[in-house]
C-alpha cells in the first residue's frame, strides 16, 4: 500500500445504520458504498483488511418508530435489521460481518467501557432540568420532543437536531416544545445524569486532528469550528427503557445514551466476528495495536461523533487505536432536497433493487459521489450512466470482443501472434492504469477511481476501432486473432479493475471468460493470463438498456 507505512492491517467501518426504517440511497452514497469500494480494492491489493458494520438499535428514534407502528422496539429493530442487511447484500456490499448493537456482546462491551471510565473517576453526576410528560409519566429525551428551532425558527425541529439548519440542539432549547407522542406540553423537572468531560479533551483532539494533513478539508474545518466555540461536556445517560442499562446499582431506569454507546458497536461487532471464527481475542490485534489503520466512512452529519466524541472516549479509555482517517462524504440529495428517512423523502434500496441492475445503481452513485460537496440523484442520471457509459462503452467492448471470438474462433482464445506497434503501445499504456487507480482508492478519491477505470475502457474501445478486426478477419485472420486475444485479455483486466465498483458484472465477466475460480489480484490485473485455445464461456449482456418508460415510473 502506498501510504501504509507503519500499518500492518486495516480496519474499516461504515456508520451503523439506524434500525428504525429502510435504508436509502443517501446512506449508500455517504458511508456504505465508498467503504465497500475501498475494502474490495484493499482485498485485491492483498492487504489484511476487515470491514465491520451493523445496525444501531437503541435511542429515541427506535422508540418513536415503535410507537408509530404500534409494536415493541425489539420488533422494530428485528424487522429493519433484517431488511437492511438484505438490501446491502442485494447491492453487493461485502461486509466481513453485519451485526447489531442489541447483542449480549455489545451490551457487555459498552458496560465494560463505561465502567473503565467510571472507575477512573472520569465521569461525574450532575442534576439537570429536563422536559417531562406528566401524561406519560416519562422524561422526554431528544426525539420525543419537537418545537421551534431557536436558530432558524423551523417549527418542527427535533429535540436533538434541527433538520432544517443542521443545528445540534437539546430539548430545553426548543421554543414551544411539545411531546411527539401525545402532543401535550411538557413540564420541567430535575433528573441526575452522568457526564463525560469532553471539554477536557479539546486540546488533545485539536492536536491530533492537526496532525492529519491528508484529512478532507471539510472534516478538519468542521472540527475546528467546534473547537472555536469550545467543546462542552456531554451527558452520557438517559431516562429511557430501551437501551444498554447502566452497570451500576441504584440507577434503575437509566441507560447509556446512544451517542456514547453506538460507536462502541464497532468494537463489539469486531469481537463477534472473531468469536465466530473461534479466536475471540484476535479483535485486540485490530483495536489495540498501533499498526492498525482504522478508517471510519460516514456522512457529514456523523463527523462530530467519529472525529471528536468517539476519539475522546478512546483517549479516556486508553489502549485503543484512533482513526487514521475519517473520509466523510457530504449529502447525496434527491433531486434538490435532502433525503430523510423521518420525512419519508428518500429512494429506498428495496424499491430500486428489483427494478434496476445493482451495478448500475452502484455506478450511478459512485460516479457522482458527494465527496467534497452535496450532489443530487436524478433518475435520468441513472438511465444515462447505464445506457451511455456502462452499456455503450464497457458493455459494447465486451460484447463486440466475444461476438468475434464466438463467430470466427469457435468460442476459444485465438493465439497471440506478432505484435504490431499499436498493440505494444496499448499494452504498455494499460500497465499504467492499476497504479493510478490504486492511488485514487488509497486517497479516498472514488469518483476519480471510477473515471480512470472507465478511461481504460475508452482506450480499449479506441484500440478495437483503430485495429478494425472486421477488416482483418477477411484479409489476415491470424492478425485478427492477435487483436481479439488482446481484447479478451483486456476483458480479464476489466474484471479486476471494476470489481470494487461493479462486483456482479466482474463475476459475470469471469464466467464469460470461463475463469470463475481464478484468484484475482490488483498487481496481476494486466497479466496476459488467457492461454491460446482456452474455451470461453457463454456470452451474456452485461447491461440492459433502461427505457424511458422505466424511468418515468
Amino acid at each position: 500500500m502506498e501510504k501504509t507505512g507503519k500499518y500492518k492491517r486495516i480496519l474499516v467501518t461504515s456508520a451503523l445504520t439506524y434500525a428504525n426504517g429502510d435504508t436509502h440511497l443517501g446512506h449508500i452514497a455517504g458511508s456504505i458504498l465508498p467503504a465497500d469500494m475501498y475494502v474490495r480494492y484493499c482485498r485485491l491489493a492483498g492487504y489484511d483488511v476487515i470491514y465491520v458494520c451493523g445496525s444501531d438499535e437503541y435511542g429515541t428514534a427506535i422508540e418513536m418508530s415503535a410507537i408509530k407502528e404500534g409494536i415493541t422496539p425489539k420488533e422494530i429493530v428485528d424487522k429493519y435489521h433484517e431488511a437492511n442487511k438484505l438490501a446491502y447484500e442485494q447491492l453487493g456490499m461485502s461486509f466481513d460481518i453485519y451485526s447489531r448493537t442489541s447483542t449480549d456482546t455489545h451490551k457487555k462491551t459498552a458496560q465494560d467501557f463505561f465502567t473503565n471510565l467510571y472507575d477512573k473517576d472520569l465521569l461525574y453526576e450532575k442534576s439537570e432540568k429536563q422536559l417531562y410528560s406528566e401524561k406519560e409519566q416519562r422524561f422526554l429525551a431528544d426525539r420525543f420532543v419537537v418545537g421551534t428551532c431557536p436558530v432558524c425558527g423551523y417549527e418542527v425541529a427535533r429535540g436533538d437536531e434541527c433538520e432544517n439548519c443542521g443545528s445540534t440542539l437539546s430539548p430545553l432549547e426548543l421554543k414551544n416544545p411539545r411531546s411527539t407522542i401525545t402532543g401535550d406540553t411538557p413540564v420541567v423537572k430535575e433528573s441526575t445524569h452522568f457526564y463525560f468531560p469532553l471539554a477536557k479533551y479539546q486540546d488533545e483532539l485539536d492536536k491530533w486532528i492537526s496532525s492529519k494533513p491528508d484529512w478532507k478539508p471539510n472534516v478538519v474545518n468542521y472540527c475546528k469550528g467546534w473547537f472555536k466555540t469550545g467543546l462542552q461536556d456531554r451527558a452520557i445517560t438517559r431516562d429511557l427503557s430501551w437501551g444498554v442499562p447502566l452497570p451500576l446499582e441504584d440507577h434503575e431506569g437509566k441507560v447509556i445514551y446512544v451517542w456514547f454507546e453506538a460507536p462502541i458497536g464497532y468494537i463489539s461487532i469486531t469481537k463477534e466476528l472473531f468469536a465466530s471464527k473461534g479466536n475471540e481475542d484476535l479483535w485486540k490485534d485490530y483495536w489495540c495495536s498501533n499498526d492498525t489503520r482504522l478508517v471510519h466512512f460516514l456522512g457529514k452529519d456523523n463527523i462530530i461523533f467519529h472525529a471528536m466524541f468517539f476519539p475522546a472516549m478512546l483517549m479516556a479509555h486508553g489502549g485503543i487505536v484512533l482513526a487514521d482517517n475519517v473520509p466523510a462524504n457530504e449529502f447525496m440529495n434527491l433531486e434538490g432536497t435532502k433525503q430523510s428517512k423521518s420525512k419519508g423523502h428518500a429512494i429506498y434500496v428495496k424499491d430500486v433493487i428489483g427494478r434496476f441492475n445493482p451495478d448500475s445503481i452502484r455506478y450511478a452513485i459512485a460516479s457522482n459521489m458527494p465527496e467534497n460537496k452535496d450532489t443530487d440523484f436524478y433518475w435520468s442520471d441513472l438511465q444515462a450512466k447505464n445506457n451511455n457509459e456502462l452499456g455503450a462503452i464497457l458493455g459494447n467492448f465486451v460484447n463486440r470482443t466475444f461476438v468475434f471470438a464466438e463467430k470466427y474462433f469457435e468460442g476459444r482464445v485465438p493465439p497471440l501472434g506478432e505484435l504490431h506497434e499499436i498493440d505494444k503501445n496499448l499494452l504498455e499504456s494499460v500497465k499504467s492504469y492499476p497504479s493510478r487507480i490504486a492511488s485514487y482508492y488509497e486517497n479516498y478519491k472514488f469518483k476519480d477511481a471510477v473515471s480512470e477505470s472507465m478511461n481504460l475502457v475508452r482506450e480499449a474501445n479506441k484500440y478495437f476501432n483503430d485495429t478494425e478486426p472486421w477488416k482483418a478477419v477477411k484479409e489476415d485472420k491470424e492478425r485478427c486473432g492477435t487483436i481479439i486475444n488482446i481484447c479478451l485479455q483486456l476483458c480479464r483486466t476489466f474484471a479486476v479493475i471494476f470489481d470494487p465498483i461493479l462486483p456482479f458484472s466482474s463475476e459475470k465477466l469471469l464466467r464469460m471468460l470461463a475463469l470463475p475460480d481464478e484468484k484475482l489480484t490488483w498487481q496481476g490485473a494486466c497479466d496476459l493470463k488467457l492461454e491460446a485455445g482456452h474455451t470461453l464461456g457463454k456470452p451474456e449482456i452485461l447491461f440492459k438498456k433502461i427505457e424511458d418508460t422505466e424511468i418515468e415510473k
